[in-house]
């Protein structure tokens, strides 16, 4: 992949993670994690050709201008996100997978003043919260998520949620299950994950009904393989949910948002 096709990637992962993001240009701009990570992807690079020192200088005026210090020897994956920036730190053996999102005030440090491997390894989706630590030489699964000021020192298997300190599983999910939400809550225009953990009424009698609708559909495909078991000619429309069952739907609710709003008539003042 290309330097300016890379430079596209990441910015477009700004806009997929910051409903804040307007344009490309302020993205550019005004986003001090995107521009350590960019500083950041040079510094590496020269730090694998052995140019250690300058390396370290690029990341010593990245830290300056940002507010985000990135060791040149991390290892950070694709579509990584920064959000806000200011005090994140990356210890030098970290690891960071593809699609990771970190908080501001998120430390991937270490444990240890031995040489080798010292700091956590971050597979692909983890998010961690506004000033979560996670120290030491272990990996944290697949879309984990660590809750804001957790210390986690210990691995997090894939799909749990860590809170508290000493950081703490307080949930673990299937992942199997959990993805075919999500691809039913992009069919609605919203993100499972954002509904997961909200403590918010509307959210959680949402996040109900995509559980709900996931179970019936489960239902309704196993009583049409059974039909069609006891009657082979039998043709039942067993399909799943897809976006084309809803366009009609959104394309009525966003013609509706559109319409403005009739103003009520003033009433005329009666004359004497």
């Amino acid at each position: 992949m290309t330097w300016l096709a890379r430079i596209k990637e990441d910015v477009e992962s700004v806009f997929h993670r910051d409903p804040a993001a307007r344009n490309w240009l302020e993205v550019l701009l005004n986003y001090p994690g995107l521009h350590a990570l960019l500083l950041h992807r040079l510094a590496h690079r020269l730090w694998c050709w052995r140019l250690k020192l300058l390396a370290r200088l690029i990341s010593s005026v990245s830290r300056f201008l940002t507010g985000v210090e990135i060791h040149p020897g991390a290892k950070i994956g694709r579509r990584f996100f920064i959000d806000h920036g200011m005090g994140v730190v990356i210890g030098e053996t970290a690891e960071i997978g593809d699609d990771c999102t970190l908080y501001h005030g998120v430390t991937l440090g270490g444990t240890s003043w031995q040489k080798g491997k010292r700091h956590p390894t971050l597979e692909r989706g983890v998010i961690c919260g506004a000033g979560a630590k996670v120290l030491g030489p272990f990996t944290v699964g697949e879309g984990a998520r660590i809750g804001s000021n957790a210390v986690v020192t210990k691995a997090v298997p894939a799909g749990a949620t860590v809170v508290g300190v000493p950081g703490r599983i307080i949930k673990q999910v299937d992942r199997t299950q959990n993805n075919a939400k999500e691809h039913i809550a992009k069919q609605f225009g919203f993100d499972a994950y954002a509904v997961a953990d909200m403590p918010d009424p509307t959210a959680l009698a949402i996040k109900a009904l995509l559980e709900h609708m996931h179970a019936t559909d489960e239902r309704m495909e196993l009583l049409c393989k059974a039909l069609q078991s006891l009657d082979a000619d039998v043709e039942l429309p067993c399909s799943k949910l897809d976006q084309a069952s809803f366009s009609s739907l959104m394309d009525v609710q966003s013609s509706q948002k559109s319409e403005p709003k009739n103003k009520p008539e003033s009433k005329q003042s009666e004359s004497d």
